[in-house]
């Protein structure tokens, strides 16, 4: 064993506990470091030689990048949709790089079916039924690309092709309807090889809405003559967090032939509210549901869920057929239900934040986020140069200037707001205007932050 190796083998423990109080400084000090830095990032340093043993690498990393590292896991992050990291969830982060599990399969460890319970736990907490099964991937963008993969081939069990055997040009022209698309559904038909240009924009709600307006999509349906298609329905879209009246478009089923796909990355999670439980309301009819778990549930990156009614069309798609990966018989290995062959234990974090504060701790996360979000709402609507693109629905707010917002001038507020080090907002345009949007969901955030969150927009100004 190469002798800087074998020196830290002797020292692990040591090590450890020298990473553990970096971790606890860093995360003691994260209300009060800079929520982003801006300056330039260090010159690329040489490959290493002979290495600089774990406690050189550990004191070299604290020294040169640590300072330049975001402050996404705290509470004034308000970029995208992220969430924190909770501390039962950071605990269950760091044993799965302890215990190190194949994920893939079952073989020789308990991690498959501790995966299995945390499915199911989390398909109880978002109102899905046994008929759903589902499998832990890296992000959203992923789940909908095997949501979308699974609807590809039920495409072609319609039409009387196999893609998975005959590719997707067996398809002939595929038609992927939704209302308010978030990219990450273009990006799949991508990847899938459908095609960005088969995604069809059906008419949304008027009266600043992003839902889709289930009449038009009737008649989408209608145009098609029968032709099998997708739907994808949004809980919760990325600008305002909309919800399409999942209920009325599962029910077109009665008079047209569609997969219906839910991609719920993060507005899924108003199915722990009582408040907002509604907004999802016809959740468990999907074919297909996207959640992600690194958003609203704050487990570390990269971890979300994808659910399915039809495992089997699951299996046709991504299952490996190599004898020393086992077949894909009776209860399946997850390496037969994911893009991936390997697969860290990404549900060991969620796992240990559902043991340690189940449904109504992550219940109180929802609805103080959403509290909040409504605050900061009040707040930028009663702001003199600001003005609200939408009403704050659920945990998003979405916001311009009064005057002449321009992209130029909204990328500068961002970029001063930014510089103040108390908060990040992250661009958008809605229906043609240049805005920003907070996204409250880090578990860490508080109304002393919404205090510290509006002064910093209102310097920015």
């Amino acid at each position: 064993m190469h002798r800087t190796l074998a020196d830290d083998l002797s020292r692990l423990p040591e090590l450890l506990q020298s990473a553990r109080d970096l971790a606890a400084r860093e995360l003691t000090g994260l209300s009060e470091r800079p929520v982003v830095h801006l300056g330039k990032a260090p010159d690329h340093a040489a490959l290493p030689t002979g290495g600089a043993g774990a406690e050189g690498a550990l004191a070299r990393f604290a020294e040169r990048w640590a300072p330049g590292f975001s402050g996404s896991a705290g509470p004034r992050y308000l970029g995208f949709v992220t969430g924190g990291a909770t501390p039962a969830s950071l605990a269950g982060d760091w044993l799965t790089g302890v215990y190190d599990q194949n994920g893939s399969g079952a073989a020789g460890s308990w991690a498959t079916a501790l995966e299995r319970e945390t499915v199911d736990w989390l398909r109880e907490l978002f109102g899905l039924g046994e008929a759903h099964s589902g499998a832990f991937v890296t992000g959203a963008t992923a789940s909908n690309t095997v949501g979308l993969a699974i609807a590809r081939e039920w495409l072609g069990e319609r039409l009387g092709v196999s893609v998975s055997r005959d590719g997707a040009a067996a398809l002939g022209p595929v038609h992927v309807l939704s209302g308010s698309p978030h990219a990450s559904i273009g990006k799949a038909l991508s990847v899938l090889g459908i095609g960005r240009d088969r995604l069809r924009s059906v008419p949304v709600l008027s009266g600043n809405r992003e839902a889709v307006d289930v009449a038009a999509l009737d008649s989408a349906l209608s145009a098609l003559d029968g032709r099998p298609a997708i739907v994808v329905a949004n809980a919760g879209t990325v600008n305002t967090v909309d919800f399409d009246d999942l209920r009325a478009i599962a029910a077109l089923r009665e008079r047209h032939d569609f997969w219906l796909h839910v991609d719920a990355a993060f507005g899924g999670f108003a199915a722990l509210s009582p408040s907002y439980a509604g907004l999802v309301d016809g959740l468990d009819a999907a074919d297909s549901v996207c959640v992600d778990l690194h958003k609203w549930l704050n487990v570390p990156y990269d971890a979300a869920v994808q659910f399915t009614r039809r495992r089997d069309l699951q299996v046709a798609v991504f299952h490996n057929a190599s004898p020393y990966l086992g077949l894909p018989a009776g209860e399946p290995d997850f390496v037969h239900l994911t893009p991936e062959n390997s697969r860290r234990l990404r549900a060991l974090p969620a796992w240990f934040s559902l043991m340690a504060y189940g449904r109504d701790g992550h219940r109180e996360i929802v609805e103080r986020n959403v509290a909040l979000a409504r605050e900061l709402g009040e707040r930028v609507a009663a702001t003199d140069g600001l003005r609200l693109l939408a009403p704050v629905r659920l945990n998003v707010v979405c916001f311009t200037l009064a005057d002449d917002p321009t992209p130029e001038r909204v990328d500068a507020l961002a970029r001063a707001v930014a510089a103040t080090g108390e908060a990040f907002v992250t661009p958008t345009v809605y229906d043609g205007t240049p805005g920003l949007r907070a996204a409250f969901s880090n578990w860490r955030t508080s109304a002393a932050d919404v205090d510290r969150i509006s002064a910093a927009v209102a310097r920015a100004l």
